[in-house]
């Protein structure tokens, strides 16, 4: 059960690194906006962050395998359709569709699961892999919030 604990909570730090960086570098420029999921979108941001945490080549191919994980999992995540969408279709009618609602929620709960364990190793794997102080970097980071190099 411990070493379950454990994954769970490497897969969470993944994803909260991944996604507070892409959220930090969305609001790099005119034509970043909706190209996160980009390959060039995710090379920048793992120099991004290789550069603030010092990662060698190797720390930073873990690293870029963890974004293409996570990437991946975003996307098996929307579906096939707009989220939004699919949300507002929920509401369309005169009373809520709740099988549709039902349907949706299995629909993402199953594409979690599936992809979910490829996560947390890419997670274990980059994270394991980093010096204590590179390590110190990544937690001081997850206590300040989102972005890299700011504070608030």
């Amino acid at each position: 059960m411990k070493h379950r604990v454990k994954k769970l909570l490497l897969g969470l730090f993944g994803g909260a690194l991944i996604v507070g960086s892409l959220g930090a570098c969305s609001h790099g420029g005119p034509g970043m906006h909706g190209d996160m999921g980009s390959p060039e979108a995710r090379a920048r941001m793992v120099e991004k962050i290789g550069s603030r945490l010092d990662l060698d080549a190797a720390q930073k191919q873990k690293l870029a395998v963890l974004a293409d994980k996570l990437q991946a999992q975003r996307t098996a995540l929307r579906g096939a359709t707009e989220p939004r969408e699919a949300f507002r279709g929920l509401f369309a009618g005169n009373k809520l569709d709740q099988a549709g609602a039902k349907k949706l929620i299995d629909e993402k709960t199953a594409a979690l699961q599936s992809g979910s364990p490829e996560v947390i190793a890419a997670a274990a794997d980059f994270f394991d892999n980093l010096r204590p102080e590179q390590q110190q970097k990544v937690r001081d980071f997850m206590e300040r919030g989102r972005r890299w190099g700011y504070r608030g």
